[in-house]
């Protein structure tokens, strides 16, 4: 007889409930990021399956992007890469012809009730507090986005007394670091709108000028939403290029 968690649907098909299973132990930080899961002789003991059972499980999280396999080495936890996820919209060359990644600077860290859009987006009520985020991204001296960061406070409330100059450049691994929460994946939508006056200001454009916004939601393993973040940059910075084969 498999050996499920209790409260496990028995419903599902067996495959299912183990794809299930290894999910919770990476979503849980059992299995961290880049570190290999249990081999498929260990997995078929722990719950009492058979092998193509593992298997199949694993093929699922495979094919959603939540694992990879490395010949001859094993089965690993994916780390996303999000670094050059946001600025493949935009130019990043330095002034001597260096693709550079930009720098950051939080300018504020404020603990409040969330907007409408960043509540449903982080699935939360408006009357919740949420941790927001303010900081400019730099390209040399230049200022190349804004942000504007929302997380609920009841998943990185240690962010909340940390110093400013306490933040990394690079958020993500931040957040797994003081508050254990991991980002697994993200859905970003992309806009183009007018600047408005602290936008145009920020960015060194002119008021009302063409502005590109990308808002995404991050979200982890289990697929909670743990981040709402709206970016915005000059339009004249921004250039969408995709390969079609």
């Amino acid at each position: 007889m498999a050996l499920f968690k209790q409260g496990r649907d028995q419903r599902l098909p067996l495959y299912q409930q183990v794809r299930d299973e290894l999910l919770e132990n990476i979503s849980a930080g059992t299995w961290l990021p880049d570190a290999p899961i249990p081999t498929e002789s260990e997995l078929t003991k722990t719950y009492d399956v058979a092998i193509g059972t593992i298997r199949k499980a694993v093929d699922t999280l495979v094919s959603d992007g939540l694992l990879y396999r490395s010949q001859g080495r094993g089965t690993f936890v994916r780390r996303p890469d999000f670094n050059a996820s946001l600025f493949r919209f935009f130019r990043q060359m330095s002034s001597d012809g260096r693709f550079v990644m930009p720098t950051s600077q939080l300018l504020s860290r404020t603990l409040k009730k969330p907007p409408q859009p960043a509540a449903d987006a982080l699935k939360i009520d408006v009357n919740d507090k949420a941790i927001c985020l303010e900081r400019l991204r730099f390209l040399e001296d230049r200022v190349v986005l804004t942000e504007e960061i929302w997380l609920p406070a009841s998943l990185f409330a240690s962010l909340i007394d940390l110093e400013l100059s306490e933040f990394g450049n690079l958020l993500y691994p931040f957040y797994e670091q003081q508050c254990g929460q991991l980002i697994a994946s993200a859905k970003e939508t992309l806009t183009i709108k007018s600047a408005n006056t602290c936008i145009a200001e920020a960015l060194k454009t002119a008021e009302n000028s063409p502005v590109a916004v990308i808002e995404r939601v991050a979200y982890g393993y289990d697929k909670t939403p743990l981040e709402y973040r709206i970016s915005h940059g000059a339009a004249e910075t921004f250039c969408y290029q995709i390969e079609i084969a």
